[in-house]
Parts: C-alpha cells; structure tokens; sequence
C-alpha cells in the first residue's frame, strides 16, 4: 500500500496558524513596514512550526532581494577563527536571523578598500537586503558609501565613529576606567595595558580612557602596548611589559580581549612570576577561556552573544524602514577571579 504524501504546507496555512491574512505573512517575510513586531513574532513562530519558509528563488526571479544579511569583516581568516568575540558575536546575529528566515553572508576582506567594493557589490547585485559594519576607523569612508548607495546599514561603533549611521556600541570609556579605578584600589600604582590595533576607533577610545584614568589617580607608571589582537601579540607585550627592572615593571596589565590576556597568563608563568601574587592580569569579554584557566581570569564581563543579537534586531528595524534608533548595549562590568589581587608590598 502506497503512503499518501505529506500535504504541502503553504503560505495560507501559516496565515491561518498565525491568525492573520497572507498578506501579512509577505511583509513579515519581505520584512516590509506595517506589523507591530508581536504580530511578526507571531507569524514567524507559526512559520517554524509548521515548517515552513518562503521560496526564495522565485522571490529573487520576481526582482526582491535575497533574504541574506551582510558581514564583511578586515581579519585574517585564522586570527577570526581564535578570536573569541567574533564567534560570540555571529551567533548572536544568527539567533535573531534564523528567527526571521534569514541568512548571515560573511566575507573576509584584505583592507578597507576592499570591503567598500564588496559592499557595493553586495547591494548593486541585490545579495543583501543590509549589512553591519564593524571596527570603525577615524574618517572611515564607510559612510559615505552607505549615503550614495542608499545601503540599509547597522554601524557596530560610538556614534563619534560612525558618521550619523544607525549605531549599537559599549561604553569602552566608562568600561576601561572601572577597570583601571578597580585594580588602584587593590593597591596597583604601576598598571599596564595590552591593547588592539592603533588604528580601530574602539581601542582609540580605550587608549585615552586609560589616560585620562591613570592621570586622574596619579599612578606611579601607566604603559600601552598596541597589538593585533592575537595571542602571539599579546604574549610578546606581556614579556616586555614583565622584563623590565621591578621598579619599572607593572604589578597590574589590563588586555583588550581575554585570547591575549589567557596569552599573558602563560608569559608569567615562563617568567617564573605567580599570577596574582607577582603580577595581577585582567581580561576583556569573558568568554569561557577566562573560566578555563588557573588561576581563572578576572574579566570585565560583557554579553557578546546579546551584543550581535542587538544588533542584528536594529539592522531589521532599519531594512524595514523603522526608525533604527542609535542606542548602547549595556557596559561591560567587572567580574573578580583568581587573577587580580592587591600586590606585594
């Protein structure tokens, strides 16, 4: 005896199960103004339920853009690969993605002026409906490309990078004098920052924060060290931070992400200095490589994942021609481990 196939499930079925007419259903999934977003949840979430998603061939042939989001980002594709924050930033994207049927198109590019071109592709070609920019740079030309193209975008950066895009960013400033404020008061007057790439608007940011800290609490020595934000780059800051004469070397160093301070952690341990005792080391994000190691790492803590799910749920606001307000996420905060203590006296 013969099955009888599964009916197919069909766009007036989701209507149906959602409570709403299909034409609904086309502007939740065309991602078209006119829905409060309680009626897109629910449309979505009787789409996932009954299986269904829509045909996106025949969308493209009929002349709509592809549902796909783009992301292009400045990083070799190893370093991306090690780097903590970016894989907890994609996967906060795609939460919010895969919600609204869509997809993440990520290319890595040399240079910025490379990317500009991919951009421009992506939207001239109709691949992307948007896209979310990152690492913003002093006079980034990434703005005025967004304006002559007309390319719905989500700018992840300060507002005082980004040109008057759409912008979702932490407070880096207030962040990096919490953390600096915090290891004074366990008695640090010689600390050191292991920070990224000089040219990022975001560590510029850090780095006059950190100054204006340091002077503010007339610390006995301040360093900065710019890397590439790999744990290489970080080991070798570290090891000249800690060679130096102990009247000149910092009892604290602060890093711009946790793959390098996790990096610093075994310098001192080549070094023959114990952590906290010698030298008090303190990361950035907290991913679980701060949880994973021994001493396990003080941190100051920030929710990557909700950072790029933010982010992704502003960019729909702006591709559904919403008001895509420019707004902070919630500032990183400080979360004490093993690896900070006040120092030998």
């Amino acid at each position: 005896m013969t099955a009888t196939p599964p009916a197919r499930v069909t766009i007036r079925d989701v209507a149906a199960r959602a409570g709403v007419s299909k034409g609904a259903v086309s502007l939740a999934f065309n991602h078209k103004p006119g829905l409060s977003e309680a009626t897109r949840d629910r449309i979505f979430r009787a789409a996932r339920e009954l299986g269904w998603a829509p045909n996106l061939t025949a969308r493209t042939l009929a002349g709509s853009r592809v549902d796909v989001m783009g992301l292009a980002v400045c990083r070799p594709a190893r370093a991306l690969g090690l780097e903590p924050w970016y894989m907890e930033f994609v996967s906060g994207v795609e939460s919010v993605l895969a919600g609204h049927s869509c997809s993440l198109l990520l290319r890595l590019v040399r240079d910025m002026d490379e990317e500009v071109e991919v951009q421009e592709a992506w939207w001239r070609g109709r691949q992307v409906g948007g896209s979310i920019l990152v690492d913003f740079r002093a006079d980034d030309p990434r703005a005025a490309l967004v304006e002559r193209l007309g390319l719905p975008v989500v700018a992840v950066g300060h507002p005082a990078l980004t040109g008057g895009l759409t912008s979702v960013w932490t407070d880096d400033a207030t962040a990096v004098t919490e953390a600096v404020r915090y290891l004074a008061a366990l008695g640090h007057r010689r600390i050191a920052r292991v920070g990224g790439a000089a040219d990022l608007g975001h560590t510029a940011i850090r780095t006059s924060a950190f100054e204006e800290a340091a002077g503010a609490l007339a610390l006995a020595g301040a360093w900065q060290v710019a890397t590439d934000f790999s744990g290489d780059a970080g080991a070798r800051a570290t090891r000249s931070l800690l060679t130096a004469a102990a009247p000149d070397r910092p009892t604290a160093i602060v890093y711009d992400n946790d793959i390098m301070a996790v990096a610093g952690l075994s310098v001192a341990a080549e070094m023959g200095l114990r952590v906290p005792e010698d030298v008090s080391l303190l990361a950035w994000d907290d991913s679980q490589l701060c949880r994973l190691t021994h001493p396990t790492l003080s941190a100051m803590s920030h929710d990557v994942h909700g950072f790029g799910a933010e982010v992704a749920r502003t960019l729909f606001s702006v591709v559904t021609g919403g008001e895509g307000v420019s707004h902070p996420v919630p500032t990183p905060v400080l979360t004490p481990r093993r690896s900070t203590a006040p120092p030998k006296m």
